[in-house]
């Protein structure tokens, strides 16, 4: 299924966050949404999904404007993992990740319904979790039980904001070629939202980098992931090496950090900031 994303522009109030993002993202890709805190990436995909409404442009589904597709509609086509979910309910893992059969489950759950549920449980390494309370599970479980559940909802196109948070370095590759090959494998749109910028390097089909109202940079890992880009989106002085046929990212502590962290600090710690630049002048000499 096609995506197709023209003048998309959302504002709150005056503040503008995007505008004129124009995107056509195909199926058998994992794209990646890179960008600074606050340049609207949730929001970029909260639009996508219907969550929000844009305040200019639209998006279209194989030709067909998401605004006029309902939420029922949608649930078939396409799924969404949040950041964070809510986890004071007290559902099993199991039953947790049915909730991602509704759209196609009658009255009851078959057979096909739960076999469906465990094997992405068990794709995602949490078989011995099936029948504990989901509000009993350690964040970086909570966040594959919730992947687990997008999954089971099998739909052409998967969106994930920030799907390897909480997870160890281990998880975090394990989920990102887990949904690389998953896009490839399986033919549908994989979209994430993410931080870290080796670890989208390694894996990603598709970089969309956001900074500035708007898409800056648009390509593959070697088009993006440029010294330039990261200079001028993230503020910070990096060096560009290859490994394993991709750009990894190393990053430089400079002078150019000095008046970002002052400003930082000051707002902070106020006075105490002044204080702790005192003691360490007097330690240096």
């Amino acid at each position: 299924m096609k995506i197709e994303v023209r003048d998309l522009e959302f504002s709150y109030g005056d503040i503008n966050i995007f505008k004129d993002i124009n995107l056509d993202i195909n199926q058998s890709e994992l794209t990646c949404i890179l960008g600074p805190n606050g340049v609207g990436k949730s929001t970029f995909m909260f639009c996508i999904n219907k969550l929000l409404k844009p305040t200019g442009g639209k998006v279209l589904l194989d030709g067909k404007d998401v605004a006029e597709t309902s939420f029922k509609e949608l649930s078939k086509i396409m799924s969404f993992v949040p950041h964070s979910e809510d986890a004071t309910f007290s559902l099993s893992v199991m039953d947790t990740v049915l909730m991602g059969r509704q759209p196609h489950a009658g009255a009851v759950l078959t057979k096909k319904d739960l076999k469906i549920a465990a094997e992405n449980i068990k794709l995602l390494g949490i078989t011995e979790l099936s029948n504990r309370g989901f509000n009993e599970l350690s964040a970086g479980q909570h966040q594959r039980a919730m992947i687990a559940r997008g999954r089971t909802q099998e739909t052409q196109i998967l969106l994930l904001d920030e799907p390897t948070a909480n997870l160890d370095v281990r998880y975090q590759m394990l989920v990102m070629r887990m949904l690389r090959d998953i896009a490839r494998v399986k033919k549908i749109s994989v979209i994430v939202i993410c931080h870290d910028l080796n670890v989208t390097s390694l894996y990603a089909d598709r970089i969309i980098l956001l900074s500035k109202g708007g898409v800056y940079a648009d390509g593959t890992s070697e088009e993006v992931l440029t010294a330039d880009n990261i200079r001028e989106v993230y503020g910070v002085e990096s060096e560009i090496i290859e490994k394993q046929g991709r750009p990894h990212i190393i990053l430089k502590d400079s002078d150019s950090l000095d008046s970002h962290i002052e400003e930082i600090a000051n707002d902070m710690l106020g006075n105490e900031y002044d204080l702790l630049e005192e003691e360490k002048k007097e330690a240096a000499q």
